[in-house]
């Protein structure tokens, strides 16, 4: 079938079918559920890649699963799947396959793009990679003065910082304690500022993220690390030994004054979003050692064979894709908290901002045509147990519905095997010992507390408390209606062992594939960006009227012109260039 003569998602039986379905589950609980069948957690649980997926609290029967699975059918999930591990140009308005499966590829098994296997590039510069690590953290590589590197500054914005800022705090229990390491992305100059401000100049390296290598929040940050490191060092030679480039445009590389046989590549058949397991992660491999960095990717190759492999039916990203659809489109639910209980994974929910709602965020189908149903859900969260002393009052009791993801782990991260990371002692990969190591009874007590909330919270979530079960334990009746819980709040839990690299990958390539799937149901396209360009083109524009000596003939509207000669009028620091 043609593109042109595509059907509208809507106008699919499968969706109609769905449609009449809910009005048959809107008024179900998931007390009634529950009471129905004893075995509902067990039909309703999966498990692949080292993680457990328990979607029993949703408002699903096998019925409702079974009609959304048919949807997934006949919007050719399973063909566009195959199409996108193939190498072919999904990525329609662009052009490029969206190749990210083949960064971590661990079976090194061919994958084509544009007819020729992108693999032995791929490994080319995971190899590079690894022995720029290594002569990091080794302390072969030396600064300009001859002095080892304590210090990295990833300098990136979007994919290029996200991911890796993200990766390196939930496996901080895998980090060399000795080597700081630091994400600057804002062109705010507090940002930089900041991150350089107890650093010296002569122990510090810079890695600078542009696939272009002219991004203009970048590249502006790089200019000033430049310029802070020349000020200390006087040599225009100390550029090369502090600074390396994650690029492929060598010309501008050099020009900057870095070697270009320190520019690690990445390729357009890989967007930004999902760039983590590229030269992108170079600073979370120095961070926490090669080793670690690879048995990550192992993670995302599990979940990427199971995510390709399995049936739609037992397919964990799958069935998280529909149940998003379920409760987007039929429920009107405008957003998904995402709920980790896990301190290191604080920085989680804001990557996985940019990785939904930057590729979910279309209202225009592959066709050119705009879209008659909701697309992305916005994505927010905040780690547990913050989160319930902020927020979860509007979940429980408020008068909208907000689906959750709960992520939770049977053991405190660790950093090195049976031993969580402040009692590790020493050494290479894992963390260094701190000066006062809290004991290990200690972190169990306080994992078995923060689980027990993990727990809590989808119970009271899905079953709430009723107006009886208030009444008996003798509330007065003027507080009762306060006091009522109504329930029937749908969560996932997602449960590992423990927060591994391993289990990090699996978790990522889990919620890449969950928002493939709702891309490919919604007929959208999932992996360009065309809605960040506008602001940057006028961005360009209004910088030289902020900064023109003569007036500028400004024609924007009344309240950004008003702004603008306000701006102007102001006292400010020194020119801006």
């Amino acid at each position: 079938m043609s593109q042109s003569t595509k059907p509208r998602l809507t106008d699919l039986p499968e969706w109609k079918a769905l449609a009449a379905h809910y009005e048959v589950m809107r008024g179900v609980h998931l007390r009634e559920l529950f009471a129905r069948d004893p075995q509902r957690a067990e039909r309703f649980t999966l498990s692949a890649a080292g993680l457990t997926l328990d979607y029993s609290k949703n408002r699903v029967t096998a019925e409702t699963m079974q009609r959304l699975t048919a949807l997934a059918r006949a919007c050719g999930v399973e063909t566009a799947r195959a199409a996108m591990f193939a190498g072919e140009p999904i990525n329609r308005t662009e052009n490029r396959p969206a190749l990210h499966v083949a960064l971590r590829n661990r079976s090194n098994t061919p994958i084509y793009a544009q007819g020729h296997d992108v693999m032995p590039e791929v490994n080319r510069v995971l190899a590079r990679m690894q022995a720029f690590a290594q002569a990091v953290r080794s302390g072969e590589w030396r600064g300009f003065t001859g002095k080892p590197i304590r210090a990295i500054i990833n300098i990136g914005i979007g994919g290029s910082d996200l991911g890796p800022a993200m990766a390196y705090e939930a496996l901080k229990a895998y980090a060399r304690r000795n080597l700081t390491v630091r994400f600057v992305s804002n062109v705010d100059a507090a940002h930089i500022g900041e991150a350089t401000r107890d650093l010296a100049p002569e122990e510090t390296l810079f890695i600078v993220t542009s696939k272009t290598f002219t991004t203009q929040e970048t590249m502006t940050n790089a200019q000033t690390a430049r310029a802070w490191c020349l000020a200390a060092l006087k040599d225009e030679k100390a550029v090369a030994r502090h600074f390396v480039a994650v690029s492929t445009n060598e010309k501008e590389v050099a020009r900057f004054g870095i070697d270009p046989q320190n520019m690690f590549e990445f390729w357009d058949w890989v967007g930004g979003r999902y760039s983590l397991c590229s030269a992108v992660g170079l600073a979370l491999m120095v961070a926490i050692a090669p080793e670690h960095f690879l048995a990550m990717l192992d993670g995302f190759h599990a979940m990427d064979r199971h995510f390709a492999e399995a049936p739609l039916e037992r397919n964990l990203p799958v069935i998280l894709g529909l149940l998003g659809v379920w409760y987007n489109n039929f429920f009107g639910a405008a957003t998904h908290a995402i709920l980790p209980y896990a301190q290191y994974l604080c920085r989680f929910p804001a990557y996985l901002q940019q990785a939904d709602m930057e590729s979910l965020g279309k209202s225009v189908d592959q066709q050119g045509r705009k879209v008659g149903w909701q697309t992305g859900q916005i994505i927010w969260g905040e780690p547990g147990t913050n989160g319930q002393h902020a927020f979860f009052q509007l979940i429980h009791q408020g008068t909208r519905l907000i689906p959750a993801d709960f992520i939770g782990f049977c053991r405190a991260a660790t950093g090195r095997a049976g031993q969580p990371c402040p009692a590790v002692l020493s050494g290479r990969t894992g963390c260094a010992a701190l000066p006062s190591e809290i004991p290990r009874r200690e972190i169990a007590n306080h994992h078995v507390k923060l689980m027990a909330n993990f727990f809590a919270q989808t119970e009271a979530l899905a079953f709430g408390r009723t107006t009886a079960e208030v009444a008996k334990q003798g509330v007065l009746p003027e507080l009762v209606p306060h006091k009522v819980f109504e329930g029937n709040r749908p969560t996932n839990t997602i449960l590992a062992e423990e927060l591994t690299p391993g289990v990090l990958g699996a978790l990522i390539a889990l919620y890449e594939h969950k928002i493939f799937t709702q891309g490919v149901i919604w007929d959208i396209d999932a992996f360009d960006q065309w809605g960040v360009e506008l602001g940057k083109e006028l961005a360009g524009r209004i910088q030289g009227e902020l900064t023109a000596k003569a007036e500028p003939d400004l024609r924007h509207d009344s309240s950004t012109n008003a702004l603008i000669q306000r701006y102007r009028q102001a006292p400010r620091m020194g020119a801006t260039s």
